[in-house]
């Protein structure tokens, strides 16, 4: 990759990671914050909470990647981290949860996740753009590791209050960031106009949309079960979960590397992307297999865990890259609105599923529908068309 490359990838994941941070951050402790406000007594508001800033952010990403095609990348990202900083101030200064709320549901409007991944395939050549995007996957996988980690720290200093200020306070520094370091994106692509209908009923694009559904659906049902398993089996309290996150996301990070390379090198980027959904349901079945075999011992959920994080990585880096590659010149920004819909959905829908499965039916359940998801993933996954080894598309272009 070329110094500006490194650069444009770095300081766009950079972005990305601040818009995960906004959502992760206060999952460690606002369900306990929450009862020691106005509303707080009520689960389904706090819920409400939780999911709104996801439910929003779907209705924002076509809407803003469509702009971003249209009217250039950085303007779009502006306009969405304002609005990410308007709503964590509003939520900063709230006094009950249904003020809480409407300041989650402006952070998620801006929804500029299609504009960022859309800008980073603009800067990044096709035989380079996995690595660009696994920077992402990495950013999200270290954003959710580190939000584990600093919450109950951070809001036993500075109060919910202040941890919404400060995610608010970074979005205005990361406008600093897209307008001095990010590099100039290139002009918008002058081709035909491609149809809204056309992007969507593109049989690729649809089966990578249902897979980063079905990701973070899984991703964030596993974790309304996975925190009580490690206080239940490994006997870990929650302050002590980050001994076991963070070395498994780390290691997680040295492991995705190779495949991804590989496979980018030698023009199998099918069989890594295939395989590593076959790992991840191999991780939905243990996890379902661990919670109904008695005498099982910790350590099987914690290599559990380090193979989900694997699989996640690389499926994280694979699919925006995919998109990218697969979609119209002129409509990237189109296809990653979709995208990043179905993954604001995903998130939406695996934490009220999740935590509606765990309540009536059990924790083995919310496995059982990862498992069912993955299956039809691994299904729709392995009819995808092979691409061509990296650089044989730029080159045949």
């Amino acid at each position: 990759m070329t110094s500006m490359e490194i650069r444009a990838s770095v300081s766009l994941a950079s972005i990305f990671a601040l818009r995960m941070l906004g959502m992760f951050l206060i999952l460690p402790v606002f369900s306990v914050h929450a009862r020691s406000m106005p509303g707080g007594e009520s689960a389904t508001l706090v819920g409400l909470a939780l999911g709104i800033y996801g439910l929003t952010q779907s209705f924002g990403q076509i809407p803003f990647g469509v702009a971003s095609d249209k009217y250039g990348r950085k303007p779009v990202i502006i306009i969405g981290l304002l609005l990410f900083a308007l709503g964590s101030m509003i939520a900063a200064v709230a006094e009950s949860l249904p003020w809480v709320i409407v300041g989650r549901a402006i952070q998620g409007a801006g929804a500029i996740s299609a504009a960022v991944t859309a800008f980073i395939a603009d800067t990044t050549r096709e035989e380079h753009r996995t690595k660009a995007m696994a920077m992402v996957g990495g950013s999200i996988g270290l954003t959710f590791a580190f939000s584990l980690i600093a919450a109950p720290v951070m809001y036993t200093a500075i109060g919910m209050g202040g941890i919404f200020a400060l995610t608010g306070i970074l979005s205005i520094l990361a406008i600093l960031v897209v307008i001095y370091v990010v590099p100039a994106a290139p002009p918008p692509v002058r081709t035909r106009r491609v149809p809204f209908t056309e992007v969507l009923r593109n049989a690729e694009l649809m089966r990578l949309n249902y897979g980063v559904f079905a990701l973070h659906v899984t991703q964030m049902a596993m974790f309304v079960v996975v925190p009580t398993a490690l206080v239940q089996y490994a006997g870990l309290p929650v302050a002590d979960h980050w001994k076991v996150y963070l070395p498994v996301v780390l290691a997680s990070f040295a492991l995705m590397l190779p495949p991804v390379f590989a496979g980018e090198r030698h023009g199998r980027m099918k069989q890594v992307f295939v395989g590593a959904i076959a790992l991840l349901l191999m991780v939905q079945a243990g996890l379902w297999a661990f919670l109904g075999v008695q005498g099982m011992h910790w350590s099987l959920l914690v290599g559990l865990l380090l193979a989900f994080f694997v699989a996640f990585n690389i499926l994280e880096a694979c699919q925006p890259s995919l998109v990218s590659r697969l979609a119209p010149p002129a409509a990237k920004g189109t296809a990653l609105g979709i995208y990043n819909t179905l993954q604001a959905l995903g998130l939406f829908c695996g934490g009220a599923l999740g935590g509606w499965l765990q309540q009536h039916a059990g924790p083995q359940f919310v496995f059982a529908l990862g498992t069912a998801l993955t299956i039809a993933w691994l299904i729709i996954a392995a009819r995808m068309k092979a691409l061509p080894r990296r650089g044989a598309m730029a080159a045949a272009a």
